[in-house]
């Protein structure tokens, strides 16, 4: 049943252009929004301003039930309008940008008459608060379907009431859990934690929806569920329950960072979930530096992600050629991702390898839908003679570093592939001009080149020469943003950009060794800083024999560094061999405690990365500083809430530029005990802001 079935009559009588009323022959009013001229839904100030002279009107006539929801295909809410967050410059304007919301909300929570939330596509930040707000939540089961608080991925919390009732519907671990990371979840996971009522197929969403509010909504929880609920919420639990949010916080980020997760918890368990009753952490979060560098690295994503649109058919099927670590986890990637892919390899235990890989990558991002599982390992097909090549869409060269042997796999496959196909390679090193040279049948070479590990890197370099028509660029670029990863443009040139610039970093890190300097000395002065991992654990998980042939090619000329010479002559190439730099014990490095580093140390290890990357900038591998910063940050986890390592130089020691700790913040405690935190953003999903906390990296 549809509500177009019941012949809802819209309502003229108030002027709007976001919000648009229907109401039908129940008197249930379906208020749907559908902001003109965007592809999404926010909660600008004026549709905030709608919404409440609409919830005002129905003071005087309310309907029978409201069901809110959107007019945008897989777009519920993406939450409150960032474009005004730069603007927050003080503590007044924060406050009034959190007062609005907040008291909006309230309103909706507050009227008489029942109300309900129709989810269906993306539901973040605002829009889950404002689905909060509503008395039930209907979720529509479809891939499209998301919900969840990522305030903190910008550096700001939920200040619209989702600090007060998402933890009062899903339980405080639960609730801290989400609103800690940023994480999203589905509409399966979360009807399963409570966040939804209900999760229905497109088909009967809008008669659910009128079924549910005309009966009195849905079964509640059961009498056990909501005695939990409240013991969970008496004082003593509660502080412990954010003492242990504090330690998981501080143990992400000792250094104190990242402020808006110690915030929320001190909010949640001292305020009420009300910012506005704590206006020292509304002021220092909300406009903060920290706060304007990751809304910076926000935008910098989505021009990423505007690399990556679609420009034509979308590709449909795979071919990759080599079913090493790095072919075989494209390959897995691209099948998880919807792709019919053949993985070609004359190795067949290389290929049982990839393959047992990619049912692992399918049990954890599948979890308990085995149907989704087998769907994905059923469309990843070995392909040892290589009949995929001819019905391909796209083929991906990922044998080993030789020009020799890959130019004569071009030689023999270019002339068996679709006219239309792409023809791409994921080198890492050689220069795609020598792997163009004597294509047969004027056919065009183009780079794509995945990080490892391929699941866990959202950065995909697309690498062109100067003759790669502007068309091939595209379509490759768009096929990156098909597997939901940042498409990065870059100019073919040694190391392109993101091994350029960890080149001389790790280099440096490793003389420094030469002079004396204990690894964990050198690794925790960037730890310090706040990078993910150091340089030379950095090395050694990278590999150190790797590690040498790159600082070969990109060193002009200078002698490798006599630590990782030794190293590698003794076979000691880090996690891989179990010894490096490090003793490596269940994929972990043994460190010791890091003696005393000299002044000055992360500024030394940082000048060759900063150096090279204005290189790749002045030489035109990369079109400008921001995509050298977006590339940076998100292939090689540099620091998110200094807004990037180009702008961090340019602003570092001016006023508001978020300056590194040289040692652990301290963490404070409200009364009675209750702990403050802090805590960098880590997404569930790729596809999502870089976590600088993740220990993943790339080759």
């Amino acid at each position: 049943m549809n509500p177009a079935t019941h012949a809802p009559q819209a309502d003229n009588t108030l002027p709007a252009s976001h919000w648009h009323i229907a109401q039908d022959e129940h008197d249930i009013a379906w208020l749907t929004l559908d902001s003109p001229g965007t592809a999404v839904n926010v909660l600008t100030r004026e549709v905030m301003a709608e919404l409440g002279a609409v919830l005002a009107r129905f003071e005087t006539m309310p309907p029978r039930a409201l069901v809110i929801r959107s007019g945008k295909p897989g777009n519920f809410i993406v939450g409150a309008d960032i474009n005004e967050f730069g603007g927050l410059d003080t503590p007044e304007k924060a406050r009034e940008l959190v007062a609005r919301g907040w008291h909006l909300f309230n309103t909706l929570a507050a009227v008489r008459y029942p109300t309900l939330a129709l989810v269906r596509g993306h539901c973040l930040g605002g829009g889950t608060e404002l689905a909060l707000a509503c008395r039930w939540r209907i979720v529509v089961d479809e891939p499209a379907t998301s919900l969840g608080l990522p305030e903190v991925m910008l550096g700001i919390f939920p200040g619209w009431g989702g600090m007060r009732r998402l933890p009062a519907l899903i339980g405080p671990p639960a609730a801290l859990d989400l609103m800690l990371t940023g994480k999203t979840v589905d509409a399966r996971r979360a009807l399963s934690l409570g966040l939804a009522d209900l999760a229905v197929p497109p088909r009967v969403m809008d008669a659910t929806a009128r079924l549910v509010v005309l009966q009195g909504g849905p079964k509640r929880r059961t009498p056990l569920a909501r005695r939990m609920q409240r013991l969970l919420d008496l004082w003593p639990v509660k502080r412990l329950v954010a003492r242990r949010a504090l330690k998981t916080v501080e143990a992400r980020d000792p250094r104190g960072h990242y402020p808006a997760p110690r915030a929320i918890i001190d909010i949640w368990a001292n305020h009420g979930g009300n910012a506005l009753n704590a206006p020292g952490q509304l002021a220092s979060v909300i406009g903060s530096p920290t706060a304007r560098n990751l809304l910076r690295v926000f935008r910098l994503r989505e021009q990423l992600k505007a690399q990556g649109k679609q420009t034509g058919t979308p590709a449909k099927r795979v071919h990759v050629i080599g079913a090493g670590v790095m072919g075989g986890d494209i390959a897995a990637w691209c099948a998880y991702k919807g792709l019919t892919v053949s993985l070609q390899d004359q190795d067949g235990g290389r290929l049982a390898t990839a393959i047992g890989r990619a049912q692992q990558l399918y049990a954890r991002k599948f979890r308990r839908d085995l149907r989704g599982a087998r769907a994905a390992a059923d469309r990843l097909i070995p392909d040892p003679q290589g009949a995929g090549v001819a019905h391909a869409d796209i083929v991906i060269e990922a044998i080993s570093e030789n020009l020799e042997a890959k130019l004569g796999l071009y030689r023999e496959i270019a002339p068996r592939m679709k006219a239309d196909a792409i023809l791409a390679t994921n080198t890492s090193s050689l220069r795609l001009e020598d792997l163009s040279q004597g294509l047969p049948g004027g056919r065009q070479l183009v780079g794509i080149h995945f990080f490892n590990p391929v699941a866990s890197m959202p950065l995909v370099e697309v690498v062109h020469t100067d003759a790669t028509p502007p068309a091939l660029r595209a379509r490759a670029a768009a096929f990156v943003g098909q597997l939901d990863k940042l498409a990065l443009p870059v100019r073919s040139a040694p190391g392109f950009l993101v091994n350029a610039v960890l080149a001389p970093y790790m280099l440096e890190a490793m003389r420094c060794v030469d002079e004396g300097l204990a690894p964990s000395s050198v690794d925790a002065a960037m730890e310090a800083f706040g990078m993910p991992m150091g340089p030379l654990e950095l090395a050694d998980t990278v590999g150190l024999d790797i590690a040498m042939a790159a600082g070969k090619q990109l060193s002009e000329g200078e002698q490798p560094p006599a630590c990782l010479v030794r190293l590698v002559d003794g076979g000691k190439l880090g996690r891989k061999s179990g010894k490096g730099f490090y003793i490596w014990e269940d994929g972990k490095p043994q460190k010791d405690a890091a003696p005393g580093a000299p002044p000055g140390l992360a500024s030394r290890l940082l000048a060759p990365l900063l150096a090279r990357a204005r290189k790749q900038v002045d030489d035109g591998v990369v079109a400008s500083a921001e995509l050298a910063d977006a590339g940076i940050i998100f292939g090689t986890g540099f620091a998110p809430f200094t807004g990037g390592p180009l702008y961090w130089e340019q602003h570092a020691g001016q006023a508001g530029a978020a300056a590194p700790a040289a040692a652990p913040a301290s963490t404070g405690t409200t009364a009675p005990a209750t702990p403050r935190t802090d805590h960098t953003h880590k997404p569930a999903e790729p596809g999502t802001m870089h976590d600088p906390s993740t220990k993943e990296t790339k080759t």
